[in-house]
């Protein structure tokens, strides 16, 4: 004999859908988990990477590493996109693009100059970009991931040198630059005499908190069970004769 009473259809769907949808959560998060491991391994290996030609992995970069690359150019006088609203250690601050076109090319490619923390709350003040020809080194990634534009960058109506974005759209620099642009950015590699932070190790929710995320919806849909049998489970009779 069962020792579960009879459920309504509403309360079995109702569970049904719970479990599901606690399940595939948790089964997402595990998949973000699985994904923060694999960018940080690709940082990690990047780091540690001999240097290679730029123009072998230009225009079709590996898709499963960030090659570590150098080229010689030349910085694009009077373009800079001040990426805002950026954190490091604790500080707020910005991150500072500049198009770079290599020697005996017409395509160029946008190099973050590094991380600038706020000066008492205000913009930095960005020192001044090479205008001489010199060699740059560094990781050939992906640009920084687009979240909710809420309005874009409106760099058609910003005048000067300097502009601010709140994300980092190729398509749209190389726009604003009347400019051809290679698919990924350069971070470079760091140096002392510079006052821009590099240290490229990406800001992302680290994989251990996505698990932790997923154990608490797969306990969800244990819970959702739990709770199921608890409300549908037949009480036990008293014996025939008991007041």
């Amino acid at each position: 004999m069962s020792f579960l009473r009879r459920p309504t259809w509403f309360a079995v769907a109702l569970t049904v859908a719970g479990v599901l949808v606690f399940t595939r959560l948790g089964v997402w998060q595990l998949d973000r988990a699985a994904e923060k491991d694999e960018l940080l391994r690709r940082y990690a290996a990047a780091s540690e990477a001999p240097v290679e030609p730029f123009a072998s992995v230009a225009e079709a970069p590996p898709a499963d590493r960030y090659p570590r690359v150098e080229l010689s150019g030349v910085y694009l006088p009077g373009h800079r996109y001040v990426l805002d609203d950026q954190t490091r250690a604790g500080q707020v601050g910005v991150h500072v693009f500049v198009p770079f076109l290599p020697k005996g090319d017409n395509h160029a490619v946008l190099v973050d100059l590094g991380f600038l923390p706020r000066e008492a709350g205000s913009p930095p003040r960005l020192p001044p970009v090479p205008e001489a020809p010199t060699t740059v080194r560094g990781l050939y990634v992906p640009p920084p991931g687009v979240g909710v534009r809420l309005g874009g960058d409106r760099l058609p109506e910003q005048k000067g040198p300097d502009k601010s974005v709140v994300y980092v759209d190729l398509t749209e620099v190389a726009a604003d630059l009347h400019r051809s642009l290679y698919p990924r950015v350069l971070l470079l590699d760091g140096d002392p005499s510079t006052i821009y932070a590099r240290e490229w190790t990406p800001a992302v929710m680290p994989p251990a908190r996505h698990r932790a995320y997923a154990f608490q919806w797969f306990t969800f849909a244990l819970a959702a069970v739990v709770i199921f049998i608890l409300l549908h489970r037949k009480r036990r009779r008293p014996p025939h004769g008991t007041p």
